[in-house]
């Protein structure tokens, strides 16, 4: 006999199937509405969703769980409990002004925690207890003050942590103990004066530490000891950070170094000779306008060099000698005129060269670029003429010529000049490019802008208060890429006679062409300097006598007394009582005053 599903027992199967099924998916967590959901349940996306709190009943065999870009406020204790299965947590870009300590409880899984771009002021001690897989950390654009001890004690497996754009005012000594895997750490800092040494003490695992807005002028000695495996130091938008002191760097053994947007003058050659495995220096964005040559000899394994957007000006021959890989050169953005082929140590290797938005003078000593336009890597704005119009010079090398220098003199090479007044001689000369103008003095040695006798930025040599010694032949000599070319100058001195009268009269600046006519009398040196060396000898001779005489006179009389106690003897006869005549002595005293 066979049963029909229609009969009753069939029927009360069915509906027992039914009736257990609706259960089951009534105790399976649905996927919030709005949220985006994956079918296998292990991703929830509910950002932008407008949550105030996190969602309940989400699944248990969640993963990744998006919150990011809600309007949460606070997170209650043991918020994920249930989520043992956990990765990736995204609660960025909420409102959360403080978490308690045990709002993580629970999540042993979890690898990645993202609170960034919210309102937290602090991280109270022990809030990551618990996550010892946690991997990432990113805490950056809170409100957070500074970093206490032991904060991050049980992270022993992070990664990477940053914390930027807060507002740091302090860093505690152990803030960082138990990060002993840390590799990389993103530091905002910008309240605060000093480098926090001691805290960096305790990541020594550290590869790259990125520094950025601290409020400092000066990069201290031993900054950045015990990091010895720190291979990137990046250390950007420090205002006021003018220096880098010597030994600041000691200990490091970087590959890539960056020091942007900061208020260096100057490249602290000092602080980074010892650097020999550098691969890669930036000093884009700070105010440095000339670079030295010879001084970067010991970073032999350099091969990039960035220098964009400052305010450099000239580049020294052989300003990369030893650089024999260097193969990437950025200094777009600053205000250099040339880039001659001699700053290099191997002009063939650079590969890559920025040099867009600069006025760059296009002559004679840009020929070696032209002639390797189509071997070099100009990027997709290759560099361009500033002077005498803006035209693309790879294109056009048959104009970039040169014209040697060539000097002009104003007034005749003789120039003449009492002693004591100023003698001022020009040099002008025409080339292109613009030579640089040099001043020998008669033992041909170099004049710089300091001293009586100068050589001043125009061109021009003064010599100031003019003495016999100075006259002799002076050398003006014009250069630049072409040639040289030199003038000689015979300056006279005519000495003062030792029988004219003194007159004091203002230092006078004569010219080779200045026209003889009456003078008035000079200013009689030698006979002043005679005069006054008498006077004060015979002065200085009467004051000595006078008080070597009080001297030995007070040494003979011995102790000073302002007071003297005199006794005398009146003379005079008494007649005694019985009629017979005598001699009668009374000794009297007085003292006296010593005025």
């Amino acid at each position: 006999m066979q049963t029909s599903c229609c009969s009753p027992p069939c029927w009360r199967a069915l509906c027992v199937l039914a009736a257990g099924l609706t259960v089951t998916l009534q105790a399976l967590p649905t996927c919030p509405h709005p949220c985006r959901c994956d079918p296998s349940g292990s991703a929830v996306d509910c950002s932008f969703a407008r949550f105030a709190t996190v969602p309940e009943r989400l699944p248990l065999n969640l993963t990744r769980l998006n919150m990011s870009h809600n309007a949460i406020k606070t997170l209650a204790p043991e918020q994920f409990a249930t989520l043992t299965r956990l990765e990736d947590l995204d609660l960025s870009d909420n409102v959360l002004a403080y978490v308690d300590a045990d709002v993580f409880v629970g999540l042993r899984s979890l690898l990645d925690l993202r609170l960034a771009r919210n309102r937290l002021k602090v991280l109270p001690v022990g809030i990551f207890a618990g996550l010892s897989r946690l991997r990432l950390l990113d805490v950056s654009d809170n409100e957070l003050l500074g970093f206490l001890d032991f904060t991050f004690r049980e992270l022993a497996g992070l990664r990477v942590l940053k914390a930027l754009r807060n507002d740091v005012v302090f860093i505690s000594r152990w803030a960082f103990a138990g990060l002993t895997d840390l590799r990389q750490l993103h530091l905002d800092t910008r309240n605060l004066t000093l480098v926090p040494t001691e805290a960096f003490a305790y990541l020594g695992g550290l590869t790259a530490l990125h520094l950025h807005r601290l409020d400092s002028t000066v990069m201290p000695n031993y900054a950045f000891l015990g990091l010895g495996r720190l291979k990137e130091l990046v250390i950007s938008d420090w205002p006021r950070l003018e220096t880098l002191s010597a030994n600041s760097l000691v200990a490091l053994n970087l590959t890539s170094l960056a020091i942007r947007s900061c208020n260096l003058s100057e490249i602290p050659y000092t602080a980074l000779h010892h650097l020999v495995y550098l691969v890669r220096l930036d000093l884009s964005y700070n105010p440095i306008d000339y670079i030295q040559g010879n001084q970067l000899k010991e970073l032999l394994r350099l091969e990039e060099f960035h220098m964009v957007g400052g305010q450099l000006r000239r580049i020294e021959m052989a300003a990369f000698r030893g650089l024999a890989r260097l193969s990437l050169v950025n200094m777009s953005g600053n205000v250099l005129s040339t880039l001659e082929e001699g700053v290099f140590h191997s002009p063939n290797a650079i590969q890559r060269l920025r040099l867009d938005r600069n006025p760059l003078a296009c002559d004679c000593r840009l020929v070696w670029l032209a002639r390797r336009r189509l071997t070099l890597d100009f990027g997709e704005s290759p560099p361009t003429c500033g002077s005498p119009g803006s035209w693309d010079f790879l294109k056009m090398a048959e104009l970039l010529t040169c014209q040697s220098p060539r000097i002009r003199p104003r007034y005749p090479n003789i120039g003449r000049v009492d002693q004591g007044h100023a003698a001022v001689l020009h040099c002008n000369a025409e080339g292109r490019p613009a030579p640089s103008v040099t001043w020998l003095n008669p033992r041909r040695m170099a004049l710089t802008d300091i001293g009586r006798v100068r050589a001043l930025a125009n061109g021009t040599l003064e010599v100031r208060y003019a003495q016999p010694q100075d006259a002799g032949t002076y050398r003006c000599v014009a250069s630049n890429a072409a040639g040289n070319d030199t003038w000689p100058v015979e300056l006279h001195v005519r000495a003062l006679a030792s029988n004219k009268p003194f007159h004091l009269k203002s230092w006078l600046i004569s010219s080779p062409s200045s026209t003889a006519g009456p003078r008035d009398p000079p200013f009689d040196v030698k006979t002043l300097l005679i005069a006054a060396s008498i006077g004060f000898l015979s002065f200085f001779s009467s004051v000595s006598v006078c008080f070597l005489a009080m001297f030995f006179w007070s040494k003979g009389k011995g102790q000073i007394k302002h007071t003297a106690t005199i006794a005398y003897v009146p003379r005079t006869t008494a007649t005694s009582s019985n009629g017979s005549t005598g001699n009668y002595m009374e000794t009297s005293r007085f003292t006296m005053k010593l005025m």
